[in-house]
């Protein structure tokens, strides 16, 4: 293997003018498929195998050329200096409450995981009850999830390895902090769900057979009790004549009731409960799928309170009888409003409700009669999270957060109605010098979309700026203003960060999520695509200097763009994206996709869609592609790294242009979840790096 690279460190310091990079050999294969009578060729199937020796060499094969590339890029330990500094302040979550005693989680800065402490007195330093950093020597164990009994008496959690959704599950004694014998294997999508000494969970059969054999197939939820074998565990409930629905369980907050949630696809499910006060008791069906989402929040006077977009897309509260539970007998509660209706819970016998308002968060208090009392003054532009409080206690916690503040922690008075700053984190950034305004573009079809821009103050639309343009766009996912530290580098160089709140997404409601899902996808890259041209229009920047980014469906929607429009954007940062359209439901979790894709087996319409916008099926010869670094992990069980491999092996074979196309291959690392801190400042270093390269700047950090 031979790479051109001699001349690249004697260039000018940020200048396109580099040699062509020379890249690995990737062998093709004689693979076609044929739907509904055309035929397909897939070359590079022989990539989806992912743990043969072959593949193997050819990822450290692509990582060796993309780490040269990276390596002799001049400011690339500048980048990465200027993230840990700036990453080096303690974070907190917002604290919960449980028996007199708070727990919450903190950072002292650069640690990979948080550390979950204990304290009755919240001006003091708690104790450590658990350290995720402690999980193993390699540092590929993550927590992916824990709960407290009701009780505080047990901590149980979930241990992801090498970033894989499959969890581990170990239980701890809280006043002791002893680990008990507890040990659950082949967790995968599921909660914890406590009832006495014990919880409900969802898992698999132990794997068997191939990768893209049915290994996410009959999910169960089953009953562990505290200090037995999980060989002992009480099946709760499968259905062996659907293999693929997939059932979460929860409790509500005085235990009484186990709570069912059924999902057949990416979005809707069915809603089932169980008297845990009455013995052999069965599931009963409170609300019908798939259509529709339905969430309990709690119950009260014999009712169900639950969270529903039945006959009301931005989501409304209502009062389901369990004894009369057809939809015709549902009573609202908070009946549905113009703004989406975010989050509900209940404290200090108030109901909690935050809405969502263009993307900004609203939040107000309603007496248990579903009367308004009063609106939470929140600080600005942004967006409000993880409200921790109790049925009975007057006080709770909550975070609020945009584009240029970080995470500050507000204690909140219920009954006072009144909020303070609780912790404010202190960091190496001055948040005055920027500012966020939303603006609104037309799409091509003429809908107007919402779009976050965020830069320096003062910035001069000269048309020659470097815009990072960021999106999603799916499964709806609402992009709410939140504060993203990836991104100081960036706006410190004068880059302008642009996201805009695309079809697909949940800010609107399930009719603007519907709007780009299926046969109406399209529309989510068209509206991405007249950001881009909005920003260019509004003399922000031109095409060259204009980065576009995303992950998952993200991803999808980066290798859309860049196939559709190609001389539009000046760099592609596609991650762990879903590339392969006519393949995706065939590995691991895909199927469950279907919802909002629809997949090359439904129809032949259907078929043709996805065919049409496919990335991987799209890159075409004789084009000059955007500089493109694609970046994916070795063990992401969710989007299978072959949609990346075959995608960038195409790109590279097919690219006609001067600019590098390459692939960022992360070892013992998964979807993202759970990545450690120092693995995120790394990545991000060398997307800012080869972003900045790629648009002829040359970031300063004086």
């Amino acid at each position: 293997m031979s790479v051109l690279f001699a001349a690249l460190s004697g260039c000018k310091d940020g200048s396109k003018d580099q040699p062509k990079v020379e890249y690995p050999e990737t062998k093709k294969v004689d693979t076609t498929d044929v739907y509904f009578g055309t035929e397909v060729p897939d070359p590079y199937r022989w990539l989806e195998n992912d743990t043969a020796p072959e593949v193997e060499d050819w990822v450290e094969r692509q990582n060796e050329v993309t780490f040269s590339y990276l390596e002799k890029i001049p400011f690339r330990d500048d980048i990465k200096k200027r993230l840990k500094d700036i990453w080096n302040y303690p974070k907190y979550s917002a604290p919960s409450k449980k028996e007199g005693m708070y727990f919450y989680f903190k950072n002292d800065g650069l640690q990979n995981q948080s550390v979950l402490y204990m304290t009755k007195d919240l001006d003091k330093e708690g104790q450590v009850l658990l350290d995720p950093n402690k999980l193993s020597e390699e540092g590929t164990a993550s927590l992916s999830n824990s709960k407290l009994s009701d009780d505080g008496k047990y901590l149980a959690y979930g241990i992801s390895r090498g970033g894989s959704d499959w969890t581990e599950m170990y239980v701890m004694n809280v006043n002791t902090k002893e680990k008990l014998s507890d040990h659950l294997e082949w967790v995968k999508f599921s909660g914890i769900a406590w009832k006495d000494d014990g919880f409900y969970y969802s898992r698999y059969d132990k794997p068997e057979g191939s990768k893209l054999s049915a290994q996410n197939e009959y999910h169960k939820i089953y009953y562990h009790k505290v200090g037995t074998p999980q060989s002992e565990d009480k099946l709760v409930h499968w259905n062996p004549d659907k293999p693929k629905r997939n059932y979460t369980a929860g409790t509500t907050e005085d235990e009484r009731y186990l709570l069912m949630y059924e999902s057949a696809a990416s979005h809707g499910n069915a809603l089932y409960y169980k008297d845990l006060e009455k013995e052999n008791d069965e599931f009963h069906k409170l609300a019908e799928g798939f259509e529709y989402e339905h969430s309990v929040v709690d119950h009260m006077d014999g009712k169900f309170i639950v969270k529903t977009n039945y006959k009301a897309p931005k989501y409304r509260l209502v009062l389901i009888d369990p004894d009369n539970p057809e939809p015709e007998n549902w009573k609202d509660l908070i009946p549905e409003q113009e703004s989406v209706l975010q989050m509900a819970t209940i404290a200090g016998n108030k109901l909690v409700v935050e809405y969502m308002v263009d993307a900004n968060s609203k939040a107000y208090v309603y007496n248990m009669d579903g009367e308004k009392l009063h609106e939470i003054d929140l600080p600005g532009i942004g967006s409000m999270g993880s409200f921790r409080g109790n049925k009975k206690d007057n006080e709770a916690f909550y975070t609020f957060s945009s584009y240029v503040m970080p995470s500050t922690i507000y204690r909140y008075n219920i009954e006072e109605n009144k909020s303070e700053v609780f912790r404010k984190p202190e960091i190496d950034f001055d948040s005055e010098k920027y500012e966020t305004k939303q603006v609104f573009y037309e799409s091509k079809d003429g809908t107007e979309i919402p779009m976050f821009i965020t830069h320096k103050k003062g910035l001069k639309p000269d048309g020659n700026n470097p815009v990072y343009l960021y999106g999603y766009g799916g499964f709806n996912v609402s992009l709410t203003p939140g504060f993203r530290i990836t991104m100081i580098p960036f706006m410190e160089n004068g880059g302008v960060f642009a996201v805009p709140n695309l079809r697909g997404g949940g800010e609107y409601g399930e009719k603007w999520h519907e709007a780009g899902t299926k046969m109406q996808k399209q529309n989510v890259f068209d509206d991405f695509i007249s950001a881009a041209e909005y920003l260019i229009d509004e003399d922000y920047t031109k095409p060259e200097k204009i980065a576009i980014s995303g992950g998952s469906n993200g991803g999808l929607l980066v290798g859309a763009c860049m196939t559709q429009r190609p001389d539009l954007f000046g760099v592609a940062l596609p991650a762990v994206g879903v590339m392969d359209m006519l393949r995706y439901h065939k590995f691991t979790i895909g199927w469950h996709w279907a919802g909002d894709y629809g997949t090359s087996e439904d129809s032949k319409e259907m078929f043709e869609y996805l065919y049409n916008y496919s990335p991987l099926h799209n890159i075409k010869d004789s084009v000059e592609y955007p500089a493109t670094l694609v970046t994916t992990a070795d063990h992401d069980d969710r989007v299978v790294p072959a949609h990346s491999f075959k995608f960038i092996a195409t790109l590279q074979e097919k690219q006609a242009g001067k600019d590098p196309v390459l692939i960022r291959i992360e070892t013992k690392a998964g979807h993202g979840a759970g990545k450690p801190t120092d693995k995120i400042i790394e990545e991000t270093a060398d997307k800012l790096s080869f972003l900045f390269y790629n648009m002829n700047e040359k970031p300063s950090f004086e």
